[in-house]
């Protein structure tokens, strides 16, 4: 064997190395990834189950309100009913209607507690505050799941772009995949707050705090 071809076997070597490395990293990634997801899909699932023991408690104190009621069941209906397959990691299409379905779920519940401040009663009621207590700590967890996936994905999402890591995904298959669109992404580093207290007359909520939709919920004739 000659010299240069040694030399020559040594590099393609290390080139086969190195790619190997590349798309070691990348498979990581995209496991971490649905993992990420996951932990997202489970914390909706954990909101959603608390919405029928919520819509029932408020239904005993404000029946009246129907219209708002019915929104967050029907809301609920079609983000349960959204058939999540693993196919929706990499089509931007089905992951902009998840996405859509949730937060019209979202929205929905928004005006649902809203209507609450309308009834002392019902938020002193102890079922209501228990169920207070389980939305704001799942909601809390649905920031977090969303701001560790949106970083996993960003991640990713680099290093299937960037060279030579766009070369060893396109031949291995990996592509950029959809993430959470938000306007400002610091809305998601921080959960919202789930307050059912009415506050004191005049006081100012903190600047930079979260807040649910407080507009206010036409009543039902």
């Amino acid at each position: 064997m000659s010299k240069i071809t040694a030399i020559i076997l040594a590099v393609l070597t290390l080139i086969v190395i190195y790619g190997v490395g590349i798309y070691n990293r990348i498979l990581t990634s995209d496991e971490n990834i649905k993992a990420s997801w996951s932990e997202v899909l489970n914390q909706y699932q954990r909101r959603a189950d608390l919405i029928p023991n919520l819509v029932n408690t408020v239904k005993g104190f404000a029946k009246q309100e129907k219209d708002v009621l019915t929104g967050v069941v029907e809301a609920r209906a079609k983000a349960s009913s959204f058939q999540v397959s693993p196919e929706i990691l990499n089509n931007a299409a089905l992951f902009q209607q998840f996405n859509q379905a949730q937060n019209q779920l979202g929205s929905a519940l928004s005006r649902l507690l809203v209507t609450v401040e309308r009834y002392p009663e019902l938020k002193s009621n102890q079922n209501f505050l228990a169920l207070q207590t389980q939305l704001e700590g799942t909601e809390n967890r649905i920031a977090v799941a969303r701001k560790r996936y949106i970083a996993k994905v960003r991640d990713y999402n680099l290093m299937v772009r960037k060279f030579p890591g766009n070369i060893i995904a396109s031949l291995s298959g990996f592509k950029a995949k959809p993430n959470f669109s938000v306007a400002n992404e610091a809305v998601i580093s921080t959960p919202p707050t789930v307050n059912f207290n009415t506050p004191e007359p005049g006081a100012k909520p903190p600047a930079n705090a979260p807040r649910i939709n407080n507009s206010p919920v036409p009543a039902t004739q």
